[in-house]
């Protein structure tokens, strides 16, 4: 009984003490909105990726790139045909046309001229990853999600350089220039 005792009185002063901080400084106190736990931001990961656009937050379920439907006209080498998903922070960006800002993803599904898909391949913009690349995280996984590159993928980069004034997108302006 005196063990339950100590511990209770243990936890009442912790309690006691964190209020008594809090009320001598709540301008230094920061509490972090459930809505920003629900946003989390994946690592610059091939898995966390994955985990973020197929588990946390389903790309399915996002916006598609504007003035693109499913399955339009697509060329090598992301495939013949392609579907291209944008979160929210991409989709305000490219409204904007002001390049995309940090954590803007765009999910890319490649078809193949059999209308099979291919590969998913991801573009996800990461303050401070690549500033030679400005800053994009590349990914390409198959079907299954199984991951085929990731990172700062040379091909990808070499490829996306030619459309540099346009924040590395071939998909449709994102920048005013």
């Amino acid at each position: 009984m005196k063990k339950y005792a100590a511990i209770l009185s243990a936890v009442v002063f912790i309690a006691v003490a964190a209020v008594a901080a809090y009320a001598a400084h709540p301008e230094q106190t920061t509490i972090i909105p459930f809505e920003s736990i629900l946003k989390h931001m994946p690592w610059a990961a091939g898995g966390d990726v994955r985990y973020h656009i197929t588990v946390h937050m389903p790309y399915e379920k996002w916006a598609k790139w504007p003035g693109k439907g499913e399955k339009y006209a697509g060329k090598e080498p992301h495939g013949a045909f392609l579907t291209t998903y944008v979160n929210e922070v991409a989709l305000d960006s490219i409204n904007k046309s002001q390049g995309m800002s940090d954590s803007s993803i765009i999910v890319k599904e490649n078809y193949e001229s059999n209308k099979q898909l291919a590969a998913i391949t991801v573009m996800y913009k990461v303050k401070g990853y690549n500033p030679d690349g400005n800053d994009w995280f590349w990914a390409k996984y198959d079907p299954q999600f199984n991951i085929l590159a990731e990172g700062k993928v040379e091909a990808c980069i070499k490829c996306h350089a030619s459309v540099k004034d346009n924040d590395y997108i071939f998909t449709g302006k994102v920048t005013g220039k």
